[in-house]
C-alpha cells in the first residue's frame, strides 16, 4: 500500500480521527455508561450495541493513528507533468469513444464519486507514468479494457 497522501487528503484524515477521538467516542463512552447504571448488562440493547460500537470507534482510531504516522504528503504540482503521476488529474478514453477523468490519489483518499480514484488501483496502476497519447491496457475482472490516455492535468478540468 502507497503511504502517499495529499495535503487535503491527511488534513480529512486527521478530522476524521479528532472528530472520532473527542466527540463520537465521548458520546459513546456517556450512552454506554447510562445504559451500564440501569442495571442487568446482559439484556440491555443499548449497552451491548454501544459497547460494540465503541470497539468499532476504538478499531478505526488505531487504524487512522497508524495510518498518520506512516503517511508522507507529496508535493502539490506546480506544472503539468508530461507522465501520469501522484495528484495529477488524467482523461483517457476507451474504445467505444466513452471518456473519463480521474485524479491519482493515495488510498487513504480514494472517492469514486468525487473523481479520486487511488494509484494502487488497478486503473491506477495501468496509468501510472504513462504519456498522453499512449495505449494502455487496464485489467478489470470483468475483461481488459483498452484506453487512450487524452490529456493530464494539473486541477481537475470544466464538466
Amino acid at each position: 500500500m502507497t503511504n502517499l497522501i495529499s495535503a487535503e487528503g491527511m488534513r480529512r484524515l486527521e478530522e476524521e480521527f479528532d472528530f472520532l477521538w473527542r466527540i463520537e467516542r465521548r458520546k459513546v463512552v456517556q450512552a454506554v455508561s447510562e445504559a451500564a447504571a440501569e442495571g442487568d448488562r446482559s439484556e440491555n440493547a443499548e449497552y451491548i450495541y454501544g459497547k460494540k460500537r465503541l470497539r468499532e470507534i476504538d478499531r478505526q482510531l488505531k487504524h487512522i493513528g497508524t495510518r498518520l504516522k506512516l503517511l508522507k504528503v507529496a508535493p502539490p504540482l506546480n506544472t503539468v507533468p508530461e507522465r501520469v503521476c501522484f495528484g495529477c488529474w488524467v482523461q483517457y478514453e476507451d474504445e467505444d469513444g466513452a471518456e473519463y477523468c480521474y485524479k491519482l490519489g493515495g488510498p487513504d483518499e480514494f472517492d469514486v464519486k468525487q473523481g479520486v480514484i487511488s494509484i494502487d488501483s488497478p486503473v491506477g496502476k495501468a496509468l501510472i507514468n504513462r504519456s498522453c497519447g499512449d495505449e494502455v491496457t487496464i485489467r478489470r475482472p470483468t475483461g481488459d479494457l483498452l484506453v487512450v490516455i487524452t490529456e493530464i492535468l494539473i486541477t481537475e478540468p470544466a464538466r
